[in-house]
């Protein structure tokens, strides 16, 4: 039995004790994670931390860009029977590959199996591999959105599931309904890819411990200073009620600065309130909040926040700086995602309309908005990665013309944008 595991900790999720990432080979399908969630707990990831978040987000929208160009332009138009067009399939592709390092499409062939007729997006959560064959090639996948809670430990019945064989054109006779899962290898995986950013999954956790700490210092102010000990000669409900009091009237932010006022019957039946130490905690997590997010920006490949709009203390953020680290984020890492996709969709597309000439690319975001023409930057299957040149082309022009109305310690308003 294979039996890959890699363990991250978790101090923030109910689901488990950690974060985790293993690949069990069960009866039917290969677990995903220990409890057969390792995507979603991506996706708790991604919504919980802001920063991750954030960066996450940023790059979607750069290997979005201004869309896809074709040439001949109609085959972006239709992707399948709802309507979505290419560009639609697109922005989900991209999120997933980005948040899972991964993504699938169902393919449709016609009746004559002659051609694809329809493409659909399949979320990449959904997916669990049906072990590998004798040649050590993963057969089909079974799709499903209830892994995580119906088939947590892998033994649960999965008849009734929906499985797709692999995409494969010399089968379209006898599979008219396929499954392409665009999974890059990396070393000690054999069923499901990884996000670029795995190595920063506990700081990512982490993050969101820090954001935990603060709101539940505000939102209960008053516990973690004092200790207030009363006498109620155990009477149960007077101390609840006591406890419910103060709660009310004294913890949160809109209670802070409240005055704490009690009316006793006797000088004796005054509750003792004494101070707690602290224990530096708040200025600890202030401390390491810039490490936090140094490292998940080093994770994304991210040089720079200046381009996430961020600004750190004691950075100047010249101009320049921002120019440079956004040309590495798009050589580095966009492009690369883009030219992935696009191998994809170019060989789907010919499949698609075999009697057509495709050339298919990527627009490039608009950089900048000095009032200049601006050049338009395409990605394709075939460019290399770090020929940059009409892109640096424009960056420069740009800049020529910014730096004759600007100076460059004036604040940026036409940085590159994701």
């Amino acid at each position: 039995m294979d039996n890959k595991k890699v363990k991250f900790s978790n101090i923030t999720k109910d689901y488990g004790e950690r974060v985790s990432l293993t690949e069990d080979k069960g009866k039917h399908y290969v677990k995903f994670g220990e409890y057969n969630s390792f995507p979603n707990e991506l996706i708790d990831l991604y919504n919980n931390s802001s920063i991750h978040n954030t960066c996450v987000n940023a790059i979607v929208d750069g290997i979005v860009g201004e869309g896809l160009t074709a040439d001949p332009e109609w085959v972006l138009e239709r992707a399948n029977g709802t309507d979505e067009s290419w560009n639609d399939l697109l922005k989900r592709v991209a999120t997933d590959l980005k948040l899972y390092g991964g993504f699938s499409l169902e393919i449709i062939w016609n009746k004559a199996r002659t051609r694809i007729a329809e493409v659909y997006h399949i979320d990449f959560s959904w997916l669990r591999a049906h072990g590998k064959d004798y040649r050590g090639n993963i057969p089909g996948y079974y799709i499903s959105d209830e892994w995580s809670t119906n088939y947590r430990y892998g033994g649960s019945p999965i008849d009734d599931l929906p499985y797709l064989p692999v995409y494969n054109t010399l089968k379209n006779e006898d599979e008219p309904k396929q499954i392409f899962v665009f999974n890059p290898y990396r070393p000690g995986q054999k069923y499901y890819p990884l996000p670029d950013y795995v190595g920063a999954l506990r700081v990512i956790d982490l993050d969101t411990e820090i954001d935990n700490f603060h709101v539940n210092n505000l939102k209960n102010g008053l516990a973690p200073s004092l200790m207030i000990t009363t006498f109620t000669n155990g009477n149960e409900d007077e101390r609840e009620a006591i406890e419910r009091m103060l709660q009310l009237q004294y913890s949160g932010t809109n209670n802070a600065g409240n005055l704490l006022y009690m009316d006793l019957d006797a000088p004796e039946n005054a509750p003792v309130v004494t101070p707690i130490p602290q224990n530096g905690a708040d200025g600890y997590y202030t401390t390491i909040n810039d490490l936090v997010v140094q490292k998940i920006l080093t994770a994304h490949r991210i040089t720079s926040p200046m381009i996430l709009g961020i600004k750190t203390s004691g950075q100047l953020g010249g101009r320049e700086e921002v120019i440079e680290a956004y040309l590495l984020l798009v050589n580095t890492v966009i492009r690369p995602f883009q030219q992935d996709i696009l191998a994809v969709f170019e060989t789907l597309l010919e499949e698609m309309h075999p009697a057509q000439e495709i050339t298919l690319g990527i627009q490039q975001l608009k950089l900048f908005s000095d009032g200049e023409e601006e050049t338009d930057v395409v990605t394709s299957i075939d460019s290399e990665v770090g020929d940059d040149s009409e892109l640096e082309a424009e960056i420069e022009e740009a800049d020529k013309v910014a730096g004759e109305n600007n100076d460059d310690d004036e604040a940026i308003t036409d940085i590159p944008t994701l």
